[in-house]
């Protein structure tokens, strides 16, 4: 039976990050340095962290099976936060977002190296498909940045690392590995302060939205969280892909920034490509299941 409240708590929890994407671009749009943003969102993140869940979870929280991979995530973590904040702000959101689709496909396309899992022609095709998507978005005479566009991909390769590491701790309860990631940009971004260190001219409401990035992440994080517990990970994952009306409807109504009909149809066909894979491994993990009963 399909379990409705999870698959609501995903999507929430989606458009509740692409709020704090949206507040992240109109920060750096406003001249706040991006990495003043991340430190800010992580560090707020930590805060709400260590104030709701600790006292809850005790010194368990704490406890890792490895807390070297749980730090290679968290690089490959906040790594992808600085690309992506970067990206926002040269690129629209739901160009932005769109980019950032491509991920899965990375991943699948390097599963059978990094994680030793078989070769499939339909990850392939669906890799294809995706890169055609992008292509098709970052055509010749396209209004899109090249260096933006360049920048997307490359966060779209670095959180399919870090997807590659989050599956490497999946031993850990998945509060410990939100808490370290967080615990790890909140610390790495505070010893890097002196490099980045510029106080904005911003209003109270300004700095408020500034603030206001921990707790979007951390909400939309821990609604991820909650979805997870309650619906498997393989009828979730297709519903991932409605990001990109979240992004493009906060594109639209904080940015008046809508893609045109052929970047539409380019960024539907990255969507298509991922969707089309995920609904092609679910088949295949169900007929396995059935197999095995």
């Amino acid at each position: 039976m399909l379990n409705s409240s999870g698959i609501l708590l995903h999507i929430a929890g989606l458009w509740t990050l692409s709020t704090l994407d949206a507040s992240a671009k109109w920060l750096v749009l406003a001249g706040v340095p991006v990495l003043m943003v991340t430190w800010v969102r992580y560090l707020m993140h930590t805060a709400l962290m260590t104030a709701v869940v600790l006292p809850s979870q005790g010194p368990a929280l704490f406890k890792t099976r490895s807390l070297s991979r749980q730090l290679t995530r968290g690089v490959l973590m906040v790594l992808s936060t600085i690309l992506f904040f970067s990206v926002l702000r040269r690129l629209p959101l739901a160009e932005a977002t769109s980019l950032n689709f491509m991920a899965p496909l990375f991943l699948m396309a390097m599963a059978p190296w990094l994680l030793n899992e078989p070769h499939r022609l339909h990850r392939w095709l669906g890799v294809l498909t995706g890169f055609a998507g992008v292509l098709i978005v970052v055509r010749p005479g396209s209004p899109l940045d090249p260096i933006g566009v360049a920048l997307g991909l490359l966060t779209a390769l670095t959180f399919a690392f870090f997807q590659i590491a989050t599956r490497r701790v999946a031993d850990d309860p998945p509060l410990t590995t939100n808490y370290y990631g967080g615990l790890f940009g909140s610390v790495a971004l505070t010893l890097a302060l002196p490099w980045f260190w510029e106080v904005p001219q911003l209003s109270a409401g300004q700095w408020l939205l500034l603030m206001s990035t921990g707790v979007t992440g951390f909400v939309g994080h821990l609604l991820q969280i909650m979805a997870y517990s309650r619906t498997q990970a393989t009828l979730l994952a297709p519903f991932s892909y409605l990001q990109i009306v979240a992004a493009a409807t906060l594109g639209w109504l904080a940015f008046d920034q809508l893609p045109d009909l052929t970047t539409a149809i380019g960024i539907a066909l990255i969507c298509l490509a991922g969707f089309a894979v995920v609904l092609w491994e679910t088949r295949m993990t169900i007929a396995r299941t059935m197999k095995q009963k």
